[in-house]
């Protein structure tokens, strides 16, 4: 089948506005749909919807003219208007809701910065979107102007990444930083960049899908003066790809702007294996590499748009082998509780032995791989250098030889049952020969050689 051009919509609405305002930015913004009354000029409300749109402290509602235009006003299910239009079904609680699911004001060292991975951080620079998704994960502070960051927030912030060396990668986001004035986007950028140790800066941004018109020469020639930049736009079904979206992700490439994808799986959206397949050949024809698809949040508002974790699986079994490689995302849960994201795959490995790797392919072809007999994990290739990870080596750690287990927290104590310390207790017993950095421990009025040299007993003697 041919590759068919990408649309170009509006709404009946907006047929008489001219070209000069439907392509001008600020018009779009201006024109905002968010009441009943202008919804039902566009698109005939459900039941659900009024109700939603009247209901106290509901998560702020605004569309830009061009993105209602995407949806068929026909269709109640269109899987546009589910991301967009409120429906009751997001005022209704489930367990294990939360306003925060991912910890991310936990970890934020300073207000507005999240250091969650050890070299790279969240920076969020606003709290306002060009349009809202229903099931935002930030929906705590997003939409809400009283929540913004201020100037000392934001000072606070460039001062912790300066003193922060192992941070060499900082994403921008909010909110969605493409909706900042211009002057303020670029102040961001350019302080940035005067940290020597920041060594990419990321844009994560919706803006090129809710409002690609924003996506204009002047932007693309300010972004490119501080390469490496590099963005994740935000799309969820193949309708979201269009003409105007096209071009502001070519005008994005030409300024060098490597482009990736991250999209939300949405019952009654995109949890299908074709419309994620379509939506995955659509971005790569638009020179947008899938980069994550993400297991909805456990965030207020959110629960009618969950599905089992087994769909995301089902999905990556019919992605993986039955289309180009890069063009098929990770799928990731982004751990509740601030775990930071987890990659969620179908099994490849079935079994394995001290010399043999059993896999299997997406088609069920089982297969081996032969180990090799002689290889010298001493021989391999010694780094030039190696970036601090205080505190978060993990399982990488053991790996490295850091130390040779993680404990839970308090499990030392717990299983000290409240005893007294006496003549079995010595710590130089739990200390792995060649574990570590080879410092031994010293335990208080006590210099006792390290473990492995233990002084002999009488016993061991005879």
């Amino acid at each position: 089948m041919p590759n068919l051009p990408f649309p170009s919509k509006r709404a009946p609405i907006y047929q008489d506005v001219p070209d000069d305002k439907w392509y001008n930015w600020r018009w779009q913004l201006s024109n905002r749909i968010n009441t009943p009354e202008e919804f039902e000029k566009v698109i005939p409300l459900t039941e659900g919807e009024r109700k939603a749109l009247s209901a106290a402290h509901l998560f702020r509602v605004d569309i830009t003219p061009y993105f209602i235009s995407l949806i068929d006003p026909e269709d109640p299910n269109d899987p546009i208007r589910k991301q967009v239009v409120p429906t009751a079904e997001e005022l209704v609680p489930f367990t294990a809701m939360m306003e925060d699911s991912l910890a991310e004001d936990r970890h934020s060292p300073v207000p507005g910065l999240v250091h969650r991975y050890p070299d790279r951080v969240l920076m969020l620079v606003t709290t306002q979107c060009a349009s809202y998704c229903r099931y935002c994960t930030r929906s705590r502070i997003v939409g809400d102007p009283s929540a913004t960051f201020s100037r000392s927030e934001f000072d606070m912030q460039i001062e912790y990444l300066k003193r922060t060396p192992q941070v060499r990668d900082v994403l921008l986001s909010g909110g969605d930083p493409l909706v900042l004035a211009p002057r303020i986007l670029e102040e961001i950028l350019s302080r940035l960049r005067e940290i020597p140790h920041i060594e990419i800066i990321r844009i994560g941004s919706r803006v090129p899908v809710f409002l690609p018109m924003r996506v204009t020469d002047e932007l693309t020639d300010m972004l490119q003066k501080y390469h490496p930049l590099w963005m994740n736009i935000h799309v969820n079904h193949p309708n979201e790809i269009t003409a105007e979206l096209a071009e502001a992700c070519d005008r994005l490439t030409r300024a060098g702007i490597p482009l990736g994808n991250q999209s939300v799986l949405l019952a009654g959206v995109n949890d299908n294996v074709h419309v994620q397949r379509q939506l995955v050949h659509d971005l790569v024809r638009i020179r947008v590499r899938p980069y994550y698809l993400y297991q909805c949040d456990l965030v207020e508002g959110a629960g009618h748009f969950r599905t089992p974790i087994a769909k995301g699986i089902e999905i990556m079994e019919g992605l993986r082998g039955h289309t180009s490689g890069y063009a098929v995302p990770t799928y990731v849960v982004d751990a509740p509780g601030g775990g930071g994201k987890i990659p969620v795959l179908p099994q490849y490995l079935i079994s394995m032995s001290d010399h043999k790797v059993v896999l299997r392919n997406f088609e069920g072809f089982i297969t081996t791989y032969e180990e090799p007999i002689h290889y010298d994990p001493d021989k391999a290739a010694k780094p030039q250098i190696r970036r601090p990870e205080p505190g978060q080596t993990g399982v990488f750690g053991l790996l490295e030889g850091e130390s040779m287990f993680i404990k839970p927290e308090g499990f030392d104590e717990l299983h000290d049952r409240g005893g007294i310390q006496h003549r079995l207790k010595d710590e130089h017993k739990w200390v792995p020969l060649g574990i570590g950095d080879g410092s031994r421990i010293s335990v208080e009025g006590d210099d006792a050689p390290p473990a492995g040299n233990a002084p002999q007993t009488p016993s061991d003697a005879g």
